[in-house]
């Protein structure tokens, strides 16, 4: 059985620190030890927060990351690390979600991903973007393709 050591993992383990800016950088991955198995994997975040562009107010949301993993899993205290990097990082709503996913595809390259983000209201109104990808040639981008058009469903 590996140890973290053996997997490249920084972060487990020791003090922490906090970025102060957007840093994918932090994000680790390891070993999924179940290849052969489908399955899902879920992370809540439920104190998430940003800034908004324009005024540099904060904004706050529950982010929600499923994924189906393929051979590398993200590591959880890395994820917490960057995304508490975006605390002082001005990004629309959506655009936050569409990063998310993409540095978490480029990270591990899973069968399957999806990232809601439920921002509280401002002005009176709420914003929850949705992006998801099912990786191409697959039936994972049927799933995509359905998952997306019954997205407020779920």
């Amino acid at each position: 059985m590996k140890d973290q050591k053996d997997e490249g993992l920084v972060s487990l383990g020791k003090k922490t620190e906090y970025r102060q800016d957007y840093a994918p950088e932090v994000l680790e991955t390891f070993e999924n030890r179940h290849p052969d198995n489908d399955y899902w994997v879920r992370f809540n975040c439920p104190e998430f927060t940003t800034l908004c562009p324009i005024t540099g107010q904060p904004d706050f949301a529950e982010i929600r990351i499923s994924y189906i993993p393929d051979k590398r899993m993200v590591e959880s205290k890395s994820l917490k690390l960057y995304l508490f990097s975006f605390r002082n990082h001005g990004d629309f709503h959506e655009d936050c979600v569409n990063v998310i996913m993409k540095d978490l595809i480029k990270l591990m390259d899973p069968k399957y991903i999806e990232v809601l983000g439920l921002f509280t209201p401002r002005g009176g109104i709420s914003i929850y973007p949705y992006a998801n990808y099912g990786r191409k040639g697959t039936e994972w981008e049927a799933l995509a393709k359905y998952r997306m058009q019954q997205h407020d469903l779920l």
